[in-house]
């Protein structure tokens, strides 16, 4: 009697509480995440303009990435490339500056020898610019330095006696993007350098401190300790901030956008993938709303990032650990063929 109580306890189930609970998240993220996605698919397949909601098929890819016959879908081809292009220039030049000193700083704030006052202050500084949204540091650089002649740098550069310098048209040598590019540029490094920072320092913590023992015990310098303990351990860590800030970076659409002291005249070498597929889904008249285009460019850059991270985690993953692998799948290869042979021939 008391076994059968029990056994009917034991199979009393309180899992569908914790589906419950988690089940507000799932509805929030399907309705905003899952189905937007889906609709970006199928709006890539429609047409523009006057054609909204005709399935064209893979006409919108073959115009981005190819051009057409007429002179609008050579423009749309055009812009969609340089637009590509000036995302991985941004992106690259932001995020080379950003690794290397935030793993310089990462490395200084977490030395035993280096006694540096003021650690907790320095390192706190350094993270708030990535806690600032990004519409206040557009704000911030604008009134800092920029075509308006309100700006501070404009400012002090017109009561020297000059005229007013065009800091987002103005090329820094003839045939080269302009400063608008390295400033851009420098305003992500700025405000993402402290978040990669800690993210280095938590991976230089994570190491067991007795490697750096060894090393100073065999002598080692603390450029050896660095090139020959510090950076190959911290792979994982450097791997995985690449592949985020490389998603994030091709997404990149804020500071560009709203660097710009005429918000109605996008700097062509400030226009991201991001702001191209803006400037097409939204547009005043909508007889030349082009939701074709916006959607098929935004599963590119979708399949160009997936394609990118995949070939980033293959390039640095251990090849020792991929050869054991590829090891194990050959001995169990085998192990299965050997059973296979040995039941047709009857010994099992």
């Amino acid at each position: 009697m008391a076994s059968t109580a029990q056994s009917r306890i034991k199979s009393i189930s309180y899992a569908k509480y914790g589906y419950l609970f988690i089940l507000p998240f799932f509805l929030v993220y399907c309705f905003f995440q899952i189905w937007p996605l889906i609709n970006t698919f199928i709006l890539s397949f429609q047409g523009n303009a006057s054609h909204t909601g005709e399935f064209v098929g893979f006409d919108n890819y073959q115009t981005l990435l190819f051009g057409g016959d007429s002179r609008s879908l050579r423009k749309i081809h055009t812009q969609f490339l340089e637009a590509l292009g000036n995302t991985v220039i941004l992106w690259v030049g932001n995020f080379i500056p950003q690794i290397l000193l935030s793993l310089l700083l990462a490395v200084w704030f977490t030395d035993s020898k280096l006694h540096i006052p003021g650690k907790g202050f320095f390192k706190v500084v350094m993270y708030l610019p990535n806690i600032i949204t990004a519409v206040s540091v557009a704000a911030l650089f604008l009134r800092l330095i920029s075509n308006q002649t309100s700006s501070a740098v404009n400012g002090i550069w017109m009561s020297w006696g000059h005229e007013k310098f065009d800091f987002e048209g103005a090329k820094i040598y003839e045939g080269t993007a302009g400063w608008s590019r390295g400033i851009v540029m420098f305003i992500q490094t700025w405000m993402w350098f402290g978040n990669t920072m800690i993210m280095m320092m938590s991976g230089i913590l994570g190491i067991n401190p007795s490697l750096f023992e060894a090393a100073n015990i065999d002598g080692a310098n603390s450029r050896q300790v660095l090139t020959k303990v510090t950076l190959p351990l911290l792979r994982p860590m450097v791997v995985y901030t690449l592949i985020t800030s490389m998603i994030g970076g091709l997404q990149m659409f804020d500071i560009p956008y709203l660097y710009h002291s005429d918000k109605t005249a996008i700097n062509e070498h400030l226009r991201t993938v991001a702001i191209f597929v803006y400037e097409n889904f939204h547009v005043a008249d909508m007889k030349n709303v082009r939701y074709g285009y916006s959607g098929a460019a935004s599963v590119l850059l979708f399949l160009i990032t997936v394609i990118l991270g995949i070939f980033v985690f293959r390039m640095n993953r251990d090849a020792d650990e991929a050869r054991k692998k590829k090891e194990r799948r050959a001995l169990v290869k085998e192990y299965k063929k050997q059973q296979k042979l040995a039941k047709q021939g009857g010994i099992v």
